[in-house]
């Protein structure tokens, strides 16, 4: 069983007054597009979002073919470390892959090749050429990783590179996902200029 996560608790400060979570892209959410590419690989899918967020998200997801349940965060505004451990502290699976919610274009290939290469590790994390390191679209064992996160926050550090210097990770390198998919899959959008051409893309 694979578990799915999705982060959305973020108050889209460079996207306007509007949740950026359930803006329609191309007419539609782009949380729903994103839960369409993972429904492919994952059993289960979590919803990480504020309290007030949860109408609206319900209403995206409706028809969705898999069960969906949220991990609310009771303290909002936590940063993303808060949002990942909500998440992979509410799902059933052993290995759940975490996404951002402004991550549309999401390659379900390429997290098959996370969930595989996962095995026997408490993450993989992939890597692109900028060197940075994508926590938000990665696949983590998710007691290992919630703990991780847990023990970061406890200490004040909510840096999303902290929870891994505690756990066992590998990384997955650009020119890997590029065998089975693209790096495209990482691209996220902030800005409604970012949005706007992505609709372009997909309509």
């Amino acid at each position: 069983m694979r578990g799915g996560v999705i982060v959305a608790g973020g108050r889209s400060t460079r996207f306007g007054e509007t949740d950026k979570a359930v803006a329609a892209l191309a007419g539609t959410p782009m949380i729903r597009r994103v839960a369409d590419r993972l429904q492919p690989v994952v059993d289960e899918l979590v919803i990480n979002c504020r309290d007030d967020q949860q109408p609206a998200i319900r209403d995206a997801l409706a028809g969705y073919p898999l069960a969906v349940s949220y991990a609310l965060d009771e303290e909002p505004d936590q940063g993303p470390v808060a949002g990942i451990r909500n998440g992979l502290t509410s799902v059933e699976s052993e290995y759940a892959t975490v996404v951002a919610c402004d991550m549309p274009f999401v390659q379900s290939d390429v997290l098959s090749l996370l969930f595989e290469r996962a095995e026997g590790h408490d993450a993989v994390v992939p890597r692109l050429d900028d060197g940075w390191l994508q926590t938000t679209q990665a696949v983590y064992r998710a007691d290992a990783m919630g703990a991780a996160c847990e023990a970061a926050l406890a200490e004040g550090n909510p840096r999303v590179l902290a929870p891994l210097e505690n756990i066992e990770y590998v990384v997955v390198e650009a020119d890997e996902i590029e065998s089975v998919g693209s790096t495209q899959s990482f691209e996220n959008l902030n800005t409604r200029e970012e949005f706007e051409e992505a609709a372009d893309r997909l309509a």
